[in-house]
């Protein structure tokens, strides 16, 4: 019988499976992928987070300002981070034009191609079949369905540390040592993406190497060798590029005392993460606006409160598969596909979460990076669960998991909150006894039919129930990074409010051209973070003093001076408390302006406004 589309040139019939896959495994991949595209995009693009939407119009407009990943359009400052993800979000608006869709189009095409990738090493190690229920996994990961409908750079992040996995397996499968070569430099983008956090798959991807690669002892470390050489040669290219750059052609490194790229990166986005303040909790205290602080450190951070329902719902069935796969795999050969699977993913979910567990800065969307691996896991749990589902052992797990992951989903459903639906609490419950129920059934040899002869397929529809309706609340409700399923309404509203870049700009733009008189700078303020809303709706300078946390010893107090001499701006927004002695020397030599009528609320009021006049 003549194979479907065989009358086609393969080249062209993408939609056909490839002649080692089942018929079935491409067309049903792509469906998946259609359906993660329709959520990540579907009523995306709610709000903007401002700086790195400030950033990129900035870079958009200038190949210097690209290159350096300069904030602002006259390039005084850098990002306080690596410029990568923000790269591929100014390309984008340099090919459609400035707009909300052509800055978060970049993140749901990334978002489409991991769950792309991550069938290929799952497949490979597990099956087509554990490879597309994985892929359907991460598609409707709640965490990872909102980090793709914003222009955060985790989503680039994860695309190459998923292409890096798939490497390694490439070179475990094959015996092709350049895999590990090429998820060395796969590592290298993700660094330029997301800096440190890239790095701590490295071990993950190393020790699977080392235990189940082919080859002598002394090959797979010289192997092992090459991808960190390769993943540290291209991680720090872009940086070591800046460093040799005079600092009078460059702008000057956010983040850092010494406008150091490597400080910013190490010291202010590394180790400073851990035991120290976070960016976040130092713009507080600049200009005196309160952005709430993220959970405290502890070994439950990651399963209660909105990260929990940001990305914890499926980690007690990831931790099980783990130990279950380890357990079932402990007399096979050292280079068992199922070892290795459990090796990799497990390590990269063990790390993760560690990090994520002890650091004192945490957005919600940074869980995002634990979806990959807990899918892959769930993925091969499931498979593992169904095809020893006549072992007693294997029926236990299963009844376990299914009681866990359900009480548990119970637990961490909100009594109200946007978009959550009334019978999700009832139906999870439900899906969770129907599994066990059946799972014993069959184990004393009562005879069943239906539904309840599948015990393992129940307990994964009891697993996913609650993240497949929390992704779909997700797109419903037009919720992004910074929102977290069935949070409080209240919350939506203060998180939308937040970051309403046209609120902050659109009644007082006019004014800021008026009063601006020709000067070369719309206006200076004190922290990145006042300045992006006006980077953004105009495309005019606006000096960001101090950088993105005010502390920053860039512009110097002589520079600001010339500044104010030369006439290079009128306007100054300051914190009214200020202590900072480049702002207490502008609130001594410069006008104070009443805020605009009907602008007063509790945040403007924290804000100081000064007219400085040119001097001769």
């Amino acid at each position: 019988m003549t194979r479907p589309g065989a009358s086609i040139p393969r080249r062209l019939a993408f939609w056909l499976s490839p002649p080692d896959q089942p018929r079935w495994a491409r067309p049903l991949l792509l469906v998946v992928a259609a359906f993660a595209a329709v959520l990540y995009s579907w009523r995306a693009g709610t709000y903007l987070e401002g700086y790195y939407a400030a950033a990129v119009r900035s870079m958009s407009m200038s190949w210097h300002a690209f290159l350096f990943g300069a904030f602002d359009p006259a390039a005084t400052v850098t990002l306080d981070k690596l410029p990568g993800a923000l790269w591929v979000q100014a390309l984008s608006v340099r090919l459609f034009g400035l707009h909300t869709w052509s800055i978060v189009l970049p993140q749901v095409v990334e978002g489409v191609l991991s769950v792309l990738v991550l069938y290929r090493p799952v497949r490979r190690l597990c099956g087509p079949k554990a490879g597309l229920l994985a892929a359907a996994v991460l598609a409707v990961s709640p965490a990872t369905v909102a980090l793709n409908r914003g222009n955060i750079s985790d989503t680039l992040m994860v695309l190459c540390l998923v292409l890096a996995v798939d490497a390694v397996v490439g070179a475990l499968t094959t015996g092709r040592w350049w895999g590990m070569a090429a998820a060395g430099a796969w590592v290298g983008l993700a660094f330029q993406a997301k800096m440190i956090e890239a790095w701590l798959v490295l071990p993950a991807l190393g020790l699977v190497y080392l235990v189940a690669a082919a080859g002598s002892w002394v090959r797979r470390v010289a192997t092992v060798a090459a991808l960190v050489a390769v993943a540290g040669a291209v991680s720090l290219s872009w940086m070591t590029a800046v460093t040799l750059t005079p600092a009078s052609s460059r702008p000057y490194a956010d983040g850092s005392r010494d406008n150091s790229v490597f400080q910013q990166v190490f010291v202010y986005n590394g180790l400073g993460r851990v035991d120290q303040e976070s960016p976040n909790q130092l713009l507080s205290q600049t200009i005196g606006i309160r952005i709430p602080p993220p959970p405290p450190p502890g070994w439950h951070r990651l399963l209660t409160g909105a990260l929990g329902r940001n990305g914890g719902w499926l980690l007690p069935a990831a931790v099980i598969s783990v130990a279950a796969g380890l357990v079932s795999t402990r007399r096979r050969p050292r280079g068992d596909p199922l070892r290795a699977h459990v090796l990799v993913w497990g390590g990269w979910l063990a790390v993760l979460a560690a990090t994520f567990s002890v650091s004192t800065s945490l957005n919600s969307y940074y869980v995002a990076a634990l979806s990959p691996p807990v899918a892959a896991l769930v993925a091969s749990g499931a498979m593992q669960a169904w095809r020893a589902r006549r072992s007693v052992a294997a029926r236990v797990v299963t009844a376990a998991t299914a009681v866990i992951s359900a009480g548990y989903a119970a637990w961490l459903l909100p009594s109200a909150g946007t978009g959550l639906p009334g019978w999700l609490r009832a139906v999870v419950v439900a899906l969770g006894v129907a599994a066990v129920v059946a799972v014993v059934l069959v184990a004393v040899g009562v005879p069943v039919r239906g539904v309840l002869s599948a015990g393992p397929v129940l307990a994964l529809a009891a697993l996913l129930v609650v993240p497949t309706v929390a992704s779909a609340s997700i797109a419903v409700n037009r919720l992004g990074p910074f929102d977290t399923p069935f949070q409080p309404e209240g919350v939506t509203l203060g998180v939308r409010t937040f970051f309403d870049l046209a609120a902050a700009t659109d009644r007082f733009l006019p004014r800021l051209e008026q009063v601006r008189r020709g000067a070369p700078y719309l206006m200076a303020t004190q922290t990145s973070a006042l300045a992006a809303p006006f980077i953004f709706a105009s495309g005019q300078e606006v000096l960001p003093i101090g950088g993105f946390t005010g502390t920053i010893p860039e512009p110097t107090l002589a520079t600001l001076r010339s500044l104010v001499h030369a006439g290079a701006f009128h306007l100054v927004l300051l914190s009214a408390s200020t202590t900072d002695p480049r702002l207490v020397w502008v609130t001594r030599h410069c006008l104070p302006v009443a805020q605009p009528a009907g602008a007063a609320s509790p945040s403007t009021d924290r804000i100081a406004i000064f007219y400085c006049l040119r001097t001769s």
